[in-house]
């Protein structure tokens, strides 16, 4: 990912959020989402991360920018672990179920493996199903882990999936 891919990353990041937290996080909340906060906050992250922190974009045959992950060290708190963890994988929902997520994922466990991580983890919404099935299906699993999440007061509480590399 480059700072000339910020304005598209925001785009899907956005979409991405209003198309799969539909029904579980306050309309209100995702109604006001905005593209451009959003692209400027890509840009100071990018600008500030360090090596640890990899965005990766999907692009189509044509090159344009489909889909966004990030990956970096696990955060337990303020303190960061010798696991991975997955930050963010997002496709744009106009370009679902195209291979586009697989490749990110793919791409992110292998550039994990190689860093010499242990694990992957991720946090997913509990109620966020497909998801869920996306993540299973690429090998990672619940741990038991959970963590409350709210948005405008209302709970949309997360659970922890993990993959050994």
């Amino acid at each position: 990912m480059t700072l000339a891919d910020c304005d598209r990353v925001a785009e899907i990041r956005v979409r991405g959020w209003q198309h799969a937290y539909r029904g579980m996080i306050p309309r209100s909340y995702l109604d006001g989402l905005s593209v451009a906060r959003d692209a400027e906050r890509r840009r100071e992250q990018l600008a500030r991360a360090d090596a640890a922190v990899v965005n990766l974009v999907a692009e189509d045959a044509g090159g344009e920018v489909v889909g966004w992950s990030c990956h970096g060290p696990y955060r337990d708190g303020e303190v960061l672990t010798g696991d991975a963890e997955l930050y963010a994988l997002y496709v744009h929902p106009d370009r679902l179920d195209r291979g586009a997520g697989r490749a990110l994922l793919a791409e992110s466990l292998a550039r994990c493996a190689a860093a010499g991580h242990g694990r992957l983890l991720l946090w997913v919404l509990k109620e966020n199903v497909r998801a869920r099935r996306f993540y299973e299906r690429a090998g990672l699993r619940p741990d038991g882990a959970e963590e409350p999440f709210e948005v405008e007061g209302v709970a949309v509480p997360e659970v922890r999936y993990a993959l050994v590399l």
